[in-house]
């Protein structure tokens, strides 16, 4: 049983940040074009990861981020083994989805998962360590600058990592292609950063009437 607002409100974040991360991970096999810009169908879920993540690290500190990302990083190789499992496990004759179907949407999966991984651990630190870094000079002004800061550092080694280990090493893209690819992911991530700032500010002023009523001296951010 959860013995207070707070850690209730950890449990939800919590949730959703794992629940993101994965979904990100196992969609993320597929590039879609939208505009000038070459990127993942994961981009839709990683959003929320980048808000749980500040607000994570804002109520309950780089120690909580840490302990969550390596949490959600065994979650994702557990996720990953299950699905190497069913690889080889024969469809039915009367399956709609046959064992080649199933192989070419999750076997992209499995070329995905060491970059990922390797790329999610470490964006994810570096992301909590900035976000406090800026937060120490700062104190509790200045949300905007640690939020998208963070970000900005943390994504660039996420997206070039990702997109080299799971696209140009297997051979999926050429180095051209590669570089494009990572490159307007990467400036895509920085626009939806920055179009998370009213989000994260909206976040930060709701958990913190719901965590007054039990705990009045909360501080506000601003």
């Amino acid at each position: 049983m959860l013995s207070s607002r707070k850690d209730l409100l950890f449990t939800i974040l919590a949730g959703f940040f794992i629940t993101n991360a994965i979904i990100g991970e196992m969609i993320g096999g597929k590039l879609i074009q939208i505009g000038v810009f070459t990127l993942s169908i994961g981009i839709i879920p990683w959003p929320v990861v980048f808000l749980t993540t500040d607000l994570i690290n804002e109520y309950f500190g780089k120690a909580a981020v840490k302990r969550l990302t390596f949490l959600t990083a065994a979650l994702i190789l557990y996720a990953f083994i299950l699905i190497f499992a069913a690889m080889y496990v024969p469809a039915a004759s009367f399956s709609p989805v046959n064992n080649t179907n199933f192989t070419a949407v999750f076997g992209q999966s499995l070329w995905i998962i060491a970059g990922s991984i390797t790329a999610f651990l470490t964006s994810q630190l570096i992301d909590a360590l900035v976000f406090i870094y800026i937060k120490n000079k700062t104190g509790n002004k200045m949300l905007w600058l640690r939020a998208t800061g963070s970000t900005v550092i943390s994504q660039l080694i996420d997206t070039f990592i990702v997109a080299g280990i799971a696209f140009w090493l297997p051979g999926k893209l050429s180095f051209t292609d590669y570089m494009n690819t990572a490159s307007t992911g990467y400036i895509a991530k920085l626009i939806i950063a920055v179009a998370l700032t009213p989000l994260i500010y909206t976040g930060h002023f709701a958990i913190n009437r719901y965590l007054k009523s039990e705990n009045p001296n909360i501080l506000i951010t601003k």
